[in-house]
């Protein structure tokens, strides 16, 4: 491969980056987010802020006549204790709609987590550089998916002809709020995620809301939603609420239905999906917390189990199928004078039987197949 430097750098700017909500310059580039910064202020948790930096969903778009495209970036990648070494984040390089060029950029920051106690050291490093040699001559609209749970700060983009940032594509616009389900854990790359597959297959532009370990119906979220244009707009919710074992039923349903209040404000005849947990043996009844399986652990592997007891039910700890009851009574509920809300029941998009064939890796979360599989049907109910 030729790896002279190519003679074009285009400045990177916010019209390059599509799916973030807001872009911040750092020292050593532009970092996407996908909260705004008055929102990140709110809720300064660690797991939401590294989270909300992962970019899923977010993609550069241009349209070029370049055969080389060099991205400099500065990754930050994750080390946990008692596991073996992560795989680099990957991107995705479509052509005018089709995947076309996978890779990784090297070198970055490295974050140590010590998963017995949390704590986490950040060792510095420096850019790196992913190059995408024979590309067509002719012109294109090149979408690079950026690794959707990897933190990248944009530095340069360099190439061998003149790169324009894309206009909008025209496609509705789908903005979507998960857990690390949506977010894409487990998905072996960025575009296969659940919710990148169910918009390809649906002709959605995405913005993805998914933050790992943090849809816990946080107002400031639904505030962010309400604040965004929308064609479509879907919550996913339940699965971080009984894992970490924040709510009890009592506060669950008046929290939902102020979530969905605080959207409709500004979006009041948007379709809006409120969509149940997926299917997970370990909840469905008994509650959280999640914790870690520590024989799973001293084997290398990562692995959870549930760490509440099914008798907690009655205290009004919550369940996956507690949540579901709940969920399908506020949007019944609400169905009565809102006639653009609909209820998806997790189960139609990963049940049991799915379980069986293609069971959850950790106990927790989708494998890449899965991704797909629950990408796939969620377009054909939104369809």
């Amino acid at each position: 491969m030729d790896t002279i430097s190519l003679p074009i750098t285009t400045p990177l700017t916010r019209d390059f980056i599509h799916g973030a909500v807001d872009v911040e310059q750092t020292p050593a580039g532009l970092l996407p987010h996908r909260l705004p910064a008055w929102a990140r202020t709110q809720c300064p948790d660690a797991q939401l802020m590294m989270a909300e930096s992962q970019p899923s969903g977010v993609r550069l778009v241009f349209q070029t006549k370049a055969t080389a495209i060099e991205l400099v970036a500065l990754p930050t990648k994750r080390a946990y204790s008692a596991l073996g070494p992560r795989p680099d984040g990957v991107y995705d390089l479509f052509i005018d709609g089709r995947l076309a060029h996978q890779g990784s950029v090297p070198g970055g920051r490295l974050l140590h987590v010590d998963m017995a106690t949390g704590a986490a050291n950040l060792a510095e490093g420096a850019p790196g550089v992913l190059r995408f040699d024979g590309l067509p001559a002719e012109g294109k609209i090149v979408e690079l998916w950026l690794p959707h749970d990897e933190v990248t700060e944009l530095v340069a983009l360099r190439s061998d002809a003149p790169l324009f940032p894309s206009a909008a594509s025209g496609k509705r616009r789908w903005v979507h709020h998960g857990s690390s389900i949506s977010q894409g854990s487990n998905s072996t790359q960025p575009s296969g995620t659940w919710p990148a597959v169910a918009a390809a297959r649906a002709g959605l532009d995405l913005l993805n809301l998914g933050y790992g370990g943090s849809a816990l119906l946080d107002p400031f979220v639904a505030r962010t939603i309400r604040d965004l244009p929308a064609d479509l707009i879907s919550v996913k919710l339940g699965i971080n609420l009984v894992n970490k074992d924040l709510m009890r039923l009592r506060a669950f349903g008046p929290a939902v239905h102020g979530f969905l209040d605080t959207i409709r404000e500004a979006h009041p005849t948007t379709p809006l999906l409120v969509v149940s947990p997926v299917y997970c043996p370990i909840h469905e009844t008994v509650p959280g917390p999640s914790v870690y399986d520590m024989d799973a652990l001293a084997e290398g592997r990562l692995s959870f189990k549930a760490g509440g007891s099914a008798d907690e039910v009655r205290q009004g700890k919550l369940t996956l199928g507690v949540v579901r009851e709940t969920l399908r009574e506020i949007v019944e509920r609400r169905a009565a004078t809102d006639a653009h809300i609909r209820y998806i029941d997790g189960l139609e998009l990963y049940g049991p039987n799915d379980n069986l064939r293609l069971p959850l890796p950790d106990e927790l979360h989708p494998d890449a197949a899965s991704h797909r599989l629950i990408g796939e049907r969620f377009a054909g109910l939104v369809r």
